[in-house]
């Protein structure tokens, strides 16, 4: 259950039908973790990358902490997943059989202070349903309205 939610990615669950969720670790630096902690992380365009029976966390923006010492990692660098290597076998079967990809949802600390990454199995939305949730939620919006002039 997470403690503090340091990030999350919204565009997620509007482009993909979000499967199955695991929880890893993430391999971080001293200054990552720090920056991470302080809010400075973006999923938004994150992927996690499967190969050699590891999964890396790809494209995630951690800005550099400001407090750092001259020597500053790259923002945008591959972090290791800590996965278990059942879960790496189960999800490297999955994505390279159906079609499915895996995308980070949220970054957050767990009870014991650790950073930790849900990940998702995932498979991409059409246009068509994308267009078909925008319009539920337009719906949903007017009828609240209605209901709520309706009250007065």
């Amino acid at each position: 259950m997470p403690l503090k939610i340091l990030a999350t990615n919204r565009k997620a669950s509007f482009q993909y039908h979000l499967e199955e969720r695991f929880e890893a670790g993430i391999a971080l630096l001293g200054s990552e973790a720090k920056s991470c902690r302080e809010g400075r992380a973006s999923l938004g365009e994150g992927y996690v990358h499967l190969r050699n029976d590891e999964a890396f966390l790809a494209g995630v923006h951690i800005s550099p902490f400001s407090k750092a010492a001259a020597w500053v990692p790259d923002p945008v660098r591959e972090r290791r997943l800590l996965l278990h290597k059942s879960e790496i076998r189960k999800l490297t079967g999955r994505v390279t059989q159906r079609g499915y990809t895996v995308v980070p949802t949220k970054l957050y600390l767990d009870a014991k202070g650790r950073i930790k990454v849900e990940i998702a199995l995932a498979k991409g939305k059409r246009m068509t349903d994308k267009r078909e949730r925008i319009k539920k939620r337009i719906h949903d919006r007017e009828a609240a309205a209605a209901m709520k002039r309706h009250r007065r």
